[in-house]
């Protein structure tokens, strides 16, 4: 068992957990999380997940500050759903970076597996913004997400990984719900 991919694993569980619960303090455990990760997907010849460490990092940051301008160091953060032109823009920008992903990590690499590995960072990017901008949809893509992480993992023999993502999958549907009850309750953001 890789004592690094253990570390990773019980950063990530704290990382969901708290942003289930609207915390902003899921911000650290998030970029620790995704520090570990960045080694351990090197190591695997996963080169787009690994690059996607180093955006998550940054984002995280970013949503670190969103979250406190909109007072969630006090309180959990008011969530709210997409307008329609929103998610078709949002969904194109998924397809468009799948395909330019996928075609320059099987062009110009040896990645083990480009273009699922390209699908889950391109819809992971997309996500993690919609989580920083605070939108219910984020659930939605790392839902789908969570599902493909979980094959490319066990193909790759990142178990401990592919069991993570298994528990991430069911708090990402725990997340889906309590979000939606949180605006449906609380009127929050549009």
């Amino acid at each position: 068992m890789d004592p690094l991919e253990l570390a990773a694993v019980a950063f990530g569980l704290a990382n969901i957990t708290l942003l289930v619960r609207r915390s902003i303090w899921n911000f650290p455990f998030g970029i620790a999380m995704v520090t570990l990760y960045f080694v351990i997907f090197c190591r695997q010849r996963l080169y787009a997940e690994a690059g996607l460490q180093i955006f998550f990092a940054l984002v995280n940051l970013y949503g670190w500050r969103l979250w406190a301008r909109a007072g969630g160091a006090a309180e959990p953060v008011a969530v709210g759903w997409m307008r329609g032109r929103a998610r078709i823009a949002w969904f194109g920008f998924i397809a468009l970076a799948t395909l330019a992903i996928g075609l320059t990590l099987d062009r110009y690499t040896d990645a083990a597996r480009p273009y699922p590995d390209a699908a889950i960072a391109a819809a992971s990017i997309a996500a993690q913004f919609l989580l920083s901008f605070r939108r219910i949809e984020n659930w939605l893509l790392w839902i789908a997400v969570d599902v493909g992480a979980i094959a490319l993992y066990v193909d790759r023999g990142l178990y401990l990984t592919a069991g993570l993502y298994a528990v991430m999958l069911v708090l990402s549907a725990v997340g889906l719900r309590t979000w939606i009850a949180a605006r449906a309750k609380e009127g929050t953001i549009q």
